[in-house]
């Protein structure tokens, strides 16, 4: 079946979202990945990694579908990474910018570790 050709989970790590992608990201994958991103958003989430180490192919039209996530991500103030992109998707997702809006990471776990530097930053007091 078309629509099965993406598997999507979601699973906290720390105060983290991590939303994992499995299988191709294509026009068919947006109704799982906005669902997605949706639910840990009302769950709370402030921080959220895209995991797609899983994923070997991604078109165009899932290059915008990540594009409306992270237009929402920007919205909401929330804070979104990407990890596990070959470096061939690594550099598309900076030539078409989502770089400027999104960190872009190897590894789960180097996005685990900057999102964790994150959440320390805010929580810091700030004097005003």
């Amino acid at each position: 079946m078309i629509d099965d050709e993406l598997k999507v989970t979601t699973r906290q790590r720390d105060g983290i979202w991590i939303i994992d992608l499995e299988g191709d990201v294509t026009t068919f994958a947006e109704e799982a990945i906005t669902g997605a991103y949706e639910g840990v958003s009302k769950d709370g989430a402030k921080y959220i990694i895209i995991n797609s180490r899983q994923s070997d192919y991604i078109n165009s039209a899932g290059i915008a579908i990540l594009i409306g996530v992270v237009t929402e991500v920007n919205r909401q103030a929330q804070k979104l990474a990407i990890s596990g992109l070959s470096p061939h998707f690594q550099k598309i997702f900076r030539m078409v910018g989502l770089a400027q809006y999104a960190d872009i990471f190897a590894t789960e776990e180097e996005a685990i570790a900057a999102m964790q530097r994150h959440q320390k930053a805010a929580s810091e007091p700030t004097k005003q």
